[in-house]
C-alpha cells in the first residue's frame, strides 16, 4: 500500500513563527485537507511528522497539542480522509534527541509503526529539516512553497532531486498521477 509522510506546520495548516499553541489557531492551508481525502480515496495511507519544541518551550502543553490534533484529525475525517499516524518531537532544538527533524527518528517511527519501508516514499515538507531527514533514509524530498518554503527553497542547499510544488494539493496530484501510470 502506498504511503507518505507531510510535516504539519507551513504543509496542512499556515505556520506561525510565533508557534500554533491552541486548536482556534490551527487553520488549514487552502486545499491540504481535500488533497488529504484524495490521497485517503486513492488508498494511500497519510501519516503526519512535526517538530513541536513549543512543548518542550512550555508555550503549550500536551493536552493542547492533543486537541490540536484533534481538530485536524477531525477536519481531515469531515472531508472524507484518514490519518493513519501522526507523531511529533516534543524536544526543543538543543536537546540532542534522535526525533527532531532533520534527524530521521520521527520518520523511522512511522516506518515501524506501519511495518513498511522508508526507501522512496514521498515527504512533503516545507523546511530544509525535512527534506534532509528525507534524504537520510533514502525517501523521497518533495517542498512545497507554502509556510517556509519559499525562503526554504531561497536559501538553496536542497538534497538531490528535490522536488518542488505550489503546495500540498499540486504534489497530490502529481502522486496521483504517477501513479495511474
Amino acid at each position: 500500500m502506498a504511503w507518505l509522510i507531510l510535516d504539519r506546520d507551513g504543509v496542512i495548516n499556515h505556520d506561525s513563527d510565533a508557534f500554533i499553541r491552541a486548536p482556534e489557531e490551527w487553520l488549514p492551508i487552502p486545499g491540504s485537507i481535500a488533497a488529504m481525502a484524495r490521497l485517503t480515496r486513492a488508498g494511500w495511507r497519510v501519516t503526519i511528522a512535526t517538530n513541536q519544541s513549543g512543548l518542550a518551550r512550555g508555550l503549550f502543553d500536551e493536552s493542547t497539542l492533543a486537541a490540536i490534533h484533534d481538530k485536524l484529525d477531525g477536519t481531515v475525517c469531515a472531508a472524507g480522509g484518514r490519518v493513519d499516524a501522526l507523531v511529533y518531537c516534543p524536544h526543543g532544538p538543543d536537546d540532542g534527541c534522535h526525533c527532531r527533524k532533520p534527524r530521521p527518528g520521527l520518520y523511522q517511527e512511522l516506518a515501524h509503526r506501519l511495518g513498511e519501508r522508508l526507501e522512496g516514499v514521498p515527504v512533503v515538507g516545507d523546511s530544509a529539516r525535512d527534506l534532509e531527514a528525507a534524504a537520510a533514509v533514502g525517501a523521497r524530498p518533495i517542498l512545497v512553497r507554502t509556510g517556509k518554503g519559499e525562503a526554504t527553497l531561497a536559501r538553496g542547499g536542497l538534497p538531490a532531486g528535490t522536488e518542488v510544488y505550489a503546495d500540498l494539493a499540486a504534489a497530490v496530484t502529481r502522486l496521483l498521477d504517477e501513479e495511474k501510470r
